[in-house]
């Protein structure tokens, strides 16, 4: 869970105020993005087709929850956007500026991406010793 100063504990005393109830929804964000790292990575270490089917839906939801984060900081806090705006157009400028390097080298071939190590994937394999 981040590690960020929440300004209440349990029931809320007091109506927050508009400056407070952003700081709630940006951790709110990142809750929402731990989340979906979190349900992310056990899909990944499990082959039990039904579980990693789940936790992917269940990681999806969050996707959209932080959507929905997203789109309320930014109505509550108009500057909100600009600032991603920002941020987009830095990787989009970098992007562009690396695209011609990037078109040099070799793609990888579907072999070595599925080659990521996972938890799963350290564990032996039929045949093999511990």
């Amino acid at each position: 869970m981040p590690e960020f100063v929440d300004p209440f504990s349990g029931l809320v005393p007091r109506q927050m105020t508009k400056q407070e109830l952003v700081r709630a929804l940006r951790l709110n964000l990142a809750a929402e993005l731990e989340a979906v790292h979190l349900y992310l990575a056990h899909a990944e270490a499990t082959d039990d087709a039904l579980a990693r089917r789940l936790l992917v839906d269940i990681a999806n939801e969050e996707r959209q929850h932080a959507g929905e984060f997203l789109e309320l900081l930014a109505r509550l806090a108009p500057d909100e956007q600009h600032f991603l705006d920002l941020g987009r157009g830095e990787v989009k400028e970098m992007a562009a500026d690396s695209a011609p390097a990037l078109a040099v080298e070799a793609p990888a071939s579907p072999a070595s991406v599925n080659r990521a190590v996972t938890i799963g994937s350290l564990r032996p394999q039929a045949g093999e010793e511990e």
